[in-house]
């Protein structure tokens, strides 16, 4: 089983709430190819002439897919904007910057591919099940581009061990790393300590810089070096842990509710998977864990089972080591439903001769994760899933 073969095999639309019909603020959707939210935002604002900090759009997509997506700028523009990749079509005006609160969700369309006659059947049919029963909201591999297979770099800061955590940053390889960065962090691991020798190679421009310069006139200072690195990237860093650490509460506790009909893998965790959602739980929501959290009595088992796995205590969940980047607060629901569920006719796969592809629709909240969905189908065939 394929999925994201083709850019065109996945399509992301928004379900958007437009603000109002008249003010100063044009509304832009715009529809894009292979291309990742930064890079559209920084093009568009080129052509309207403003820096991209005026160009908002209210959630992010990656390359990878075609994606529709609203915009705001407080500007006049032209009623279409057309660049390489994208096309934006003005679709209305109002008072205000769109927010976050205006998305309401976003439907997926996916060519589902290598597949013989009988899955063709069984996606079908298990997509329209997991309608009717839901699934276990696990945070899936998009929100994971800090592990590694040494780990995460925001368990060694929670662990106050500020030189593992530039060991981390300086030389292991992440998802989304380039190839110069990643022939660097190869370098730096060979050569570690060396901090004048990897200045010379460090790329340019890159934050490393910063951060090398610094350690070659203070070796010994890590954390004082770690609080160099910018702190949207410390928080990135620190959540992708927690929610990693979310997953494993979840799934430690659902294996204990109900007998596991299967098992999703997601960042080198193997979580359970359930038939049907625990009784009076669909609506219930797991907090994200901090240094104040507070779980009821039937949850602690499950929670301290897994921070003892990890050698931790929520008394470590606050960022002790950095000066300006904490941990957020919040909850999440641990059950989720995808709605408008459509299955197309097969076809024949381009891709894989003798083999079949298979169009599915669906709609998801804001926080739920269409791949989870197709990775739920592929664990309960029995089959593997790759995703492009």
């Amino acid at each position: 089983m394929q999925i994201k073969r083709f850019p065109e095999d996945c399509r992301v639309e928004e379900l958007f709430d437009l603000p109002g019909e008249r003010g100063p603020h044009a509304y832009y959707r715009v529809e894009a190819r292979d291309l990742p939210t930064p890079a559209v935002r920084d093009a568009l604002a080129a052509q309207l002439k403003v820096t991209s900090s005026n160009v908002v759009f209210p959630a992010s997509k990656d390359a990878g897919a075609v994606t529709v997506q609203y915009a705001s700028v407080r500007k006049r523009g032209p009623e279409v904007l057309e660049g390489e990749g994208f096309i934006a079509r003005l679709v209305g005006w109002g008072p205000r910057a769109l927010r976050s609160t205006n998305l309401l969700g976003n439907r997926f369309t996916f060519m589902v591919r290598d597949l013989d006659e009988a899955q063709v059947e069984a996606v079908g049919q298990h997509l329209c099940q997991l309608a009717e029963t839901g699934l276990p909201n696990y945070w899936d591999e998009q929100q994971f581009g800090s592990f590694s297979d040494q780990g995460f770099i925001g368990k060694a800061i929670l662990m106050r061990d500020a030189e593992q955590a530039i060991r981390f940053y300086l030389s292991v390889p992440m998802a989304g790393d380039t190839q110069e960065v990643l022939e660097f962090k190869q370098l730096v691991e060979g050569h570690w300590g060396q901090w004048g020798y990897l200045l010379h190679k460090a790329p340019r421009p890159s934050n490393f810089r910063s951060v090398i310069t610094f350690l070659k006139d203070h070796p010994s200072q890590f954390r004082k070096a770690l609080n160099l690195v910018h702190d949207d990237l410390l928080s990135v860093y620190l959540v992708s842990y927690q929610a990693w650490v979310w997953n494993c509460i979840l799934g430690r506790y659902l294996a204990e509710q109900s007998e596991v009909e299967a098992w999703v893998e997601i960042a080198g965790s193997h979580l359970p998977l359930l038939e049907t959602s625990p009784p009076l739980l669909t609506d219930f929501e797991l907090p994200m864990p901090n240094l104040t959290v507070y779980y009821p009595p039937d949850l602690m088992p499950s929670v301290e089972t897994v921070l003892a796995e990890e050698g931790l205590a929520l008394e470590d969940f606050k960022a002790r080591i950095l000066r300006r980047v904490y941990l957020p607060k919040g909850l999440r629901k641990i059950w989720f439903t995808p709605t408008a569920v459509k299955i197309g006719e097969p076809v024949a796969d381009e891709s894989s001769p003798g083999r079949y592809a298979v169009p599915v629709d669906f709609e998801l909240d804001v926080e739920n994760y269409a791949t989870l969905v197709l990775k739920t189908i592929a664990a309960r065939l029995g089959i593997a899933i790759q995703v492009q």
